[in-house]
């Protein structure tokens, strides 16, 4: 027998080896994620001879983690906007910088006069995260989130479930089956130019889905089609807005303005890249 540290260490070194990253915090989280331990009772406990089967099961997550599995895939969680989200390989692994576009969509909800009563779109919904942290905040909102994909709606259900957070879940290929007008449409669509995927770190490449991933051959396609299309779903003064690439900002927002939106700015995350494009839909005008 081991104790707790010696498996540790022994995982740490393993990861390193295997040439992950994040070695160090990934061993750390799935050792706590296996013996539900935190740091300061792993600290008390460290030398304490670890159990058969977590030492075993410990064993297999760090060799799957070797192997460059997502350790989100491992565990099947993943943290977003302070929820508790599950993932598999269906669908993108909700990262910090999309909680930007959440926190710019409620600054927009703030200034309109929907009360309590916003219907959200969210296209390209994936696991759902984006529309139910939306919605965790927004009380009394209505949301629906759209996707091609069956396996991804199935993710985003379960999740609506688990948080205990209702939204309707439908399948279609962007505004194809979507009827109604809406007070936000957001969307974090495919970006990536297809010719940079198979440069991507291989987590993202080989384990997170493609059809999620690829924009196309400039990146742009989803963007085009979002922002033709969505002015016949949105009320005017309604907002869109989208997540973005580090270089998308100027071409998306020149589309947004092309479109007819008014107020469009590019808004840029925690490292100063472009990350956000919001519009807003004109209002109608009134002829006396």
């Amino acid at each position: 027998m081991r104790t707790h540290r010696e498996i540790h260490l022994e995982g740490r070194k393993t990861l390193e080896e295997a040439g992950i990253a994040d070695s160090r915090s990934d061993a750390w989280l799935l050792m706590e994620y296996v013996t539900g331990m935190t740091r300061a009772s792993y600290f008390l406990r460290e030398t304490e001879e670890m159990p058969k089967d977590q030492a075993a099961r410990y064993r297999e997550m760090i060799q799957r983690r070797a192997q460059h599995i997502p350790l989100q895939h491992i565990t099947h969680e993943a943290w977003f906007y302070g929820l508790k989200f599950y993932v598999d390989r269906h669908v993108l692994i909700p990262r910090q910088d999309t909680e930007i576009l959440v926190e710019e969509v409620l600054l927009e909800a703030g200034k309109m006069q929907a009360g309590s009563r916003f219907r959200i779109l969210d296209m390209c919904t994936g696991s759902g995260c984006i529309l139910l942290a939306l919605l965790s905040v927004l009380k009394g909102a209505k949301g629906t989130g759209v996707d091609l994909s069956a396996e991804a709606l199935a993710v985003a259900g379960r999740n609506s479930r688990e948080l205990g957070i209702p939204a309707v879940w439908k399948r279609s290929d962007l505004f194809s089956d979507i009827s109604g007008t809406y007070d936000i449409i957001v969307s974090n669509p495919p970006y990536i130019e297809s010719h940079v995927i198979d440069s991507l770190m291989e987590e993202v490449r080989d384990h997170e889905p493609k059809m999620a991933l690829d924009g196309t051959e400039d990146g742009l396609y989803f963007y085009r089609r979002i922002s033709r299309e969505a002015g016949g779903y949105l009320r005017p003064g309604g907002v869109l807005a989208f997540e973005i690439g580090y270089d998308q900002g100027g071409p998306v927002r020149l589309m947004l303005e092309n479109a007819g939106y008014e107020e469009t700015r590019v808004v840029k995350d925690l490292a100063g890249l472009d990350r956000v494009v919001l519009g807003i839909k004109k209002q109608e005008e009134h002829h006396v």
